[in-house]
C-alpha cells in the first residue's frame, strides 16, 4: 500500500489525506494545533466556570461549492450545512430588503426580488442589470481580468456609486475577503457567475449547523480510509528522505506540504510573495434575543454580516478585509459592534451585554489584488515526490473553502498520477 504524509490538518490537507484515503493509500496527517480545521475551526472559550465552542470566524459556503460539499460528503456531514434560499439585507434603521430566486430559470431567476430591493433606487438597478449582462458577456472574452481591479471594472461600466457600494462591494468583500479596489476582476467575475448568474441554486447559503470543528472529529475518518490524524505534532524540516516532526523522523512515499504560504520558508521551501488580508469576528452574548433572523448583511456600516447563533442571544458579527480594526483594540471594536448592531435591531439597544469576544485573523488569506494569479504555484514542485496545497496555490478559485478543498484534491491527484494509480478526485464547477 502506497503511503502518503499530509503536513497540515487545515481544509486542504483534510481534502488531500480524504481523497487519497479513499483511493487506498495509507495516510498520515501532521497538525500543530491540538485541534483540525486551519482557519475553519472552533474552539473551546472558557467563561467563568463554563465553555462554549464557538468558531474562530463564521465560514460559509454557496451551493456552487461543489468540491467542499464534496468533502462533506465524505465524512458523512453534509446534512449537518443548513442552506438558506433568502438573502437579508438590511439599512441603517431596520428597513429590510430580501433576495430570493423566482421561478425564472438562471440568469433571470432573480428578477423579481431584484425589483423590489428597497435598499436600491431604479437608476442602481438599471446599472447593475447592465453590468451584469456586461459580465455575463465578458467574461470569457477579456484577457484582462487579471491585471485590472473589479473597481476599475465597475467604473468602466458607469454603476453608481450606490451600486457599487450597496451591492457588489457588499458581496464581494465577503466572498473574497478583500476590497473590491485592491481585487482582481477575475475573482469578483467568477463570484457572480457562479455564485448569481450560471445556475438558479447556485446562491443558496450554506451555514454550518454544528461548530465547525464538529466537521471533522477523529471518529468521522473511519470513512475515509487508512488515515491517521496526529495532532500536537508540528513538522520542523522537511529533507529529501523524510520529515521531523515533534523531534522525531518519519517517511512515505509522497508528501503533501498544506501549510499557509507564510510558514514555506522556515521548512525550506520557497513562497510566494503574497499579501494577507484579515478577518475580524466579533462574538456578542445578549440577555435576550435581538432578532428573529437568521443572518443578514448590514449596509453602510463597518460591521459586514450578522449571524444568529442561539435563538437571536448569541450573536456573530464579521468584518472582512478588516485592516482599519487591526490597531483598534477589544475594548473598541465590542463598542463599535454593539453600537452599529442597534443602529440595524432596535432590540440590541435594550438589551444588556454579557460577555464578548474579538478573533482578528491578520494573515486570513492572500490579498487577491491584479497580478497575484500568475503567482499561485500549482501542486507540482521540483521534486517528484513533494506537492503543495492550500487556499493560495493554483487551484483556479479564491481563497476560500471550496479554493482550498480544490487544491487537496489537486494535491491528491498528483500524488495518484506520480504513484502510477492516477484518479480523478476533483469536481468541475456547475458551469
Amino acid at each position: 500500500m502506497p503511503s502518503a504524509i499530509v503536513i497540515g490538518g487545515g481544509l486542504a490537507g483534510l481534502s488531500a489525506a480524504a481523497a487519497l484515503g479513499s483511493a487506498g493509500f495509507r495516510v498520515q496527517v501532521f497538525e500543530a494545533r491540538p485541534f483540525l480545521g486551519g482557519r475553519a475551526t472552533s474552539f473551546p472559550l472558557a467563561s467563568g466556570d463554563d465553555s462554549v465552542l464557538i468558531d474562530n470566524c463564521q465560514h460559509v459556503l454557496l451551493r456552487c461549492c461543489v468540491n467542499l460539499l464534496d468533502f462533506y460528503g465524505r465524512l458523512g456531514v453534509r446534512d449537518r450545512i443548513r442552506f438558506y434560499r433568502e438573502f437579508y439585507f438590511i439599512e441603517p434603521g431596520g428597513r429590510i430588503s430580501t433576495l430570493r430566486r423566482g421561478a425564472l430559470p438562471a440568469p433571470l431567476h432573480f428578477t423579481g426580488s431584484f425589483l423590489r430591493l428597497r435598499f436600491l433606487e431604479t437608476g442602481d438597478k438599471m446599472a447593475i442589470a447592465r453590468g451584469l449582462l456586461a459580465l455575463r458577456r465578458e467574461r470569457t472574452r477579456r484577457d484582462d481580468l487579471d491585471r485590472i481591479t473589479m473597481l476599475d471594472w465597475l467604473r468602466e461600466k458607469r454603476q453608481t456609486p450606490r451600486a457599487i457600494e450597496r451591492f457588489w462591494q457588499q458581496v464581494l468583500v465577503s466572498a473574497i475577503n478583500e476590497d473590491i479596489g485592491r481585487m482582481a476582476a477575475r475573482h469578483g467575475f467568477q463570484v457572480f457567475w457562479l455564485g448569481f448568474l450560471a445556475r438558479a441554486d447556485g446562491y443558496e447559503m450554506g451555514v454550518p449547523a454544528v461548530p465547525l470543528g464538529e466537521l471533522y472529529r477523529a471518529e468521522l475518518w473511519q470513512a475515509a480510509g487508512d488515515v491517521s490524524l496526529r495532532l500536537r505534532t508540528p513538522v520542523e524540516r522537511i529533507d529529501a528522505d523524510g520529515i521531523t516532526a515533534g523531534g522525531e523522523r518519519h517517511t512515505a512515499d509522497y508528501y503533501i506540504c498544506a501549510l499557509p504560504f507564510e510558514r514555506l520558508p522556515a521548512l525550506g521551501l520557497p513562497a510566494p510573495a503574497f499579501e494577507h488580508s484579515p478577518i475580524t469576528g466579533i462574538h456578542l452574548w445578549f440577555d435576550r434575543p435581538v432578532t428573529d433572523l437568521p443572518h443578514a448583511t448590514l449596509l453602510d456600516r463597518t460591521v459586514q454580516w450578522m449571524f444568529n447563533k442561539s435563538e437571536g442571544r448569541y450573536v456573530q458579527l464579521v468584518v472582512s478585509a478588516s485592516r482599519e480594526l487591526t490597531a483598534r483594540s477589544r475594548t473598541d471594536i465590542i463598542e463599535l459592534a454593539v453600537k452599529e448592531l442597534g443602529e440595524f435591531f432596535p432590540r440590541a439597544r435594550q438589551a444588556r451585554l454579557e460577555k464578548a469576544h474579538v478573533i482578528k485573523e491578520l494573515r486570513a488569506t492572500f490579498s487577491a489584488a491584479p497580478g497575484t494569479e500568475a503567482l499561485r504555484p500549482p501542486p507540482e514542485t521540483s521534486r517528484p515526490d513533494l506537492f503543495l496545497a492550500g487556499d493560495w496555490t493554483r487551484s483556479g478559485w479564491p481563497a476560500t473553502m471550496e479554493g482550498a478543498v480544490r487544491s487537496g484534491y489537486l494535491a491528491a491527484e498528483g500524488v495518484a498520477r506520480a504513484c502510477g494509480r492516477p484518479a480523478h478526485f476533483l469536481l468541475p464547477d456547475i458551469a
